[in-house]
């Protein structure tokens, strides 16, 4: 059975900082779901048929930048089989990186010449960046494309892993690894919905908040899509 959930954003403002946050009323529905890598392989499939050839923050690239022109990337978003369940596994980047510094990522990067396919791209940054080898990966399939506001065309690309690997996190990338469960990411009453001004001009944006984890902005974004895919909202 489909259920509504209605519900409110708390009011965040960060002081002293160019981003205010606002918040905002959302409704959804709550669905069950149970997962095999052949249905997610499916309903990536599904998804992809009638999703958006593109999502994201292109139009605040453009207006940032005066240009169309975008890099290359792809992640990876691995669904781990852990008992009793399935989780999602995240980095947290470093710092002092020039690229979206601190926050919670999937393993990826921009394509280099020689990747044949945006999956090979997706496969050799996740073993560059936390030294999971491609070995222990499935890849299901992609979701749609997301623009970064910072000017990356990104590939996400689904992946298995089956347990018993082991990682070797580049620390010069990576603060952290951790894993969430796919149950808390894909319902819909752990997605808030927020409006930011930033650099003068209000942008939209998801979170998923999970204990002191911030997941917001493109890794959330891409986990929308993910839900669009799985979790097969009512038709309205």
């Amino acid at each position: 059975m489909i259920k509504a959930s209605v519900w409110h954003n708390g009011i965040v403002i960060h002081s002293g900082s160019s981003a205010v946050l606002f918040s905002t009323t959302i409704v959804v529905n709550t669905v069950p779901f149970s997962f095999d890598p052949p249905d997610i392989t499916e309903r990536l499939q599904a998804w992809l048929k009638r999703a958006p050839a593109r999502t994201g923050d292109d139009d605040i690239w453009r207006l940032r930048s005066g240009s169309a022109e975008l890099t290359a990337a792809a992640v990876l978003v691995p669904i781990v089989r852990r008992e009793p369940e399935l989780t999602v596994l995240f980095t947290e980047r470093t710092s002092h990186l020039n690229d979206h510094a601190g926050q919670i990522s999937f393993p990826g990067g921009r394509a280099e010449p020689d990747d044949v396919t945006m999956e090979a791209t997706a496969l050799r940054e996740t073993e560059e960046e936390i030294g999971l080898g491609r070995n222990h990966i499935e890849v299901l399939g992609r979701l749609p494309e997301y623009i970064t506001a910072t000017g990356f065309r990104v590939t996400p690309v689904v992946g298995w892993i089956e347990p018993g690997f082991s990682l070797a996190p580049d620390p010069f990338e990576v603060a952290e690894v951790f894993e969430v469960p796919l149950t808390f990411l894909l319902d819909p009453a752990n997605h808030q919905q927020k409006s930011m001004v930033w650099e003068g001009r209000e942008r939209q944006f998801y979170a998923m908040p999970y204990q002191s984890r911030y997941i917001w902005g493109a890794t959330a974004g891409m986990l929308l899509s993910l839900y669009h895919a799985l979790a097969e909202p009512e038709k309205v």
